[in-house]
């Protein structure tokens, strides 16, 4: 492949390879880089490893060329060349220590599917059609990384910061971030997303989450399910799966020494029939692709029926996250604040308790508003999820794409890709929290977590569908809903 070119960059040695990415949460394997600042091996009995982290890319040239045929030259390029790509992201990268963050095409193949020597024509290729369409100052890197989709009685009522066991009761309040399953995969944990509405004409309360944490796609045909009337068999979805409802027993005695609350558990949520939720209502295919260009966003998806005896007014507090009390609140007001100029957008709930409200406008998620602390625009955003938490990242403002390879059939999806808001932030997400719901400081409503991309089950980069293309595609299907 490297035959008759022009002089490349060298392929990274085998320890810049391996440290490159220090400080990222999965830690990927450098293949090829086409910048020419020298990697330097720390030395001495006191070195250590430069970390790097991830930033939106906020004002760059980048973001009015790349939706307007620059990401699909690119995707065609490495068709053509044949690399086994996953994901193609546009990000900054930089070194903690330093202010200065440039813009990189980040490419993700297929762990040992592209040598260095190979992968340095690869970048250089990719960087040549930047600078065709007058993008001068953006390098290209490529990493090894794989794209993964992340799989009674009534709910307590939200306990005040004070009482003991708020921590490890919230998994059972309706806020959300529930942690869900279908009653037939209870080895597939995964987080409820938002409650819906059918409008004025019925009582039914809806919640959306992820289709693949309800139906595997290892143990279920990706095929249309719609459940009409009750002549139909149900697909139940329960609260907790087998080995996580263990986990937070476990994580009861630990935290309240086995005080009534674990009595409580143990006895009225022991068994998946009692911890059933609801069932399917409605969940179309997984699909991507879907508008005119061929390479529109991910469908995956699923609406469920909640059974009235689980929740009803007594205990429904709507939609909201609780804030929980492992990030201290100041610590957490100035996450959702970076930059003084900002106008003030968030003021610390005294319940704890972040009502959504609204969706983000897709004009807001390409152009935000807000500053970080570098004075780039940048848009905060949170989620709760069933793994990592409540978790604070940046959403990125130019559009990612995953290609998921499935049954040797490549697939391309467009992401709206979240990024860890430092380096000691930790990712933003893993597995178990798909079908969370991301929002930012305001309660809008932003997505629907579905994936990320790293080398190990830590995701770099975290992967949502907008809430829009949700709304729309529900439309498309019947359902008319308001959010609750």
């Amino acid at each position: 492949m490297a035959d008759n070119l022009p002089t490349l960059p060298s392929p990274p040695s085998e320890k810049e390879a391996m440290f490159y990415y220090s400080g990222l949460p999965s830690g990927p394997r450098l293949v090829a880089r086409t910048g020419t600042t020298p990697w330097k091996e720390p030395t001495g009995p006191e070195a250590y490893r430069k970390l790097k982290e991830l930033g939106p890319v906020g004002n760059h040239p980048l973001c009015e060329v790349w939706g307007d045929g620059l990401a699909l030259k690119v995707h065609d390029l490495l068709d053509t060349m044949k690399v086994k790509w996953t994901s193609i992201d546009v990000v900054r990268i930089k070194d903690v220590e330093e202010s200065f963050a440039p813009v990189i095409l980040w490419i993700g193949v297929l762990p040992a599917s592209l040598s260095g020597e190979d992968g340095v024509v690869v970048a250089s290729k990719c960087r040549e059609l930047l600078v065709e369409s007058g993008i001068t100052d953006v390098d290209v890197e490529i990493r090894e990384s794989v794209v993964t989709r992340w799989a009674a009685p009534k709910f307590p009522t939200s306990t005040y910061s004070f009482d003991s066991t708020v921590d490890v009761r919230e998994p059972l309040t309706t806020t959300l971030g529930l942690p869900i399953c279908a009653q037939s995969t209870p080895c597939a944990d995964g987080t409820g997303g938002f409650f819906i509405a059918e409008g004025v004409n019925t009582k039914r309360l809806l919640l959306v989450t992820a289709r693949h944490v309800i139906f595997p796609p290892d143990k279920n045909e990706n095929k249309h399910f719609e459940h009409k009337n009750d002549s139909q068999p149900r697909h139940n979805v329960t609260l907790f799966g087998d080995a996580a409802f263990n986990k937070y027993l476990e994580s009861i005695k630990a935290e309240i020494g086995g005080k009534v609350a674990d009595k409580d558990v143990s006895t009225h949520w022991a068994t998946p029939e009692s911890r059933v939720l609801g069932h399917v209502i409605l969940s179309p295919p997984i699909n991507v692709g879907i508008d005119s260009s061929g390479e529109g966003y991910t469908e995956d998806w699923a609406v469920i029926e909640i059974d009235a005896s689980k929740v009803d007014a007594s205990n429904f507090d709507g939609n909201a996250i609780d804030l929980g009390t492992r990030i201290p609140v100041y610590e957490f007001a100035r996450m959702m604040h970076p930059n003084p100029r900002n106008a003030p957008s968030f003021e610390y709930p005294g319940d704890r308790l972040l009502r959504l409200k609204g969706t983000i406008p897709d004009e807001e998620m390409r152009h935000p508003t807000a500053l970080d602390q570098n004075d780039e625009p940048c848009l905060v955003v949170i989620k709760r999820g069933i793994t990592t938490g409540l978790t604070v990242g940046h959403a990125n403002n130019i559009c990612s794409y995953a290609r998921n390879y499935d049954n040797d059939n490549a697939k391309i999806s467009k992401e709206w890709a979240i990024l860890p808001q430092d380096c000691k932030s930790g990712a933003f997400a893993d597995k178990g929290d798909s079908g969370s719901v991301i929002v930012d400081a305001l309660g809008r409503i932003g997505g629907l977590l579905t994936s990320g991309a790293g080398a190990t089950p830590s995701a770099d980069v975290t992967y949502a569908t907008p809430i829009s293309f949700l709304l729309k595609r529900m439309q498309d299907n019947a359902l008319h809903i308001d959010a609750v």
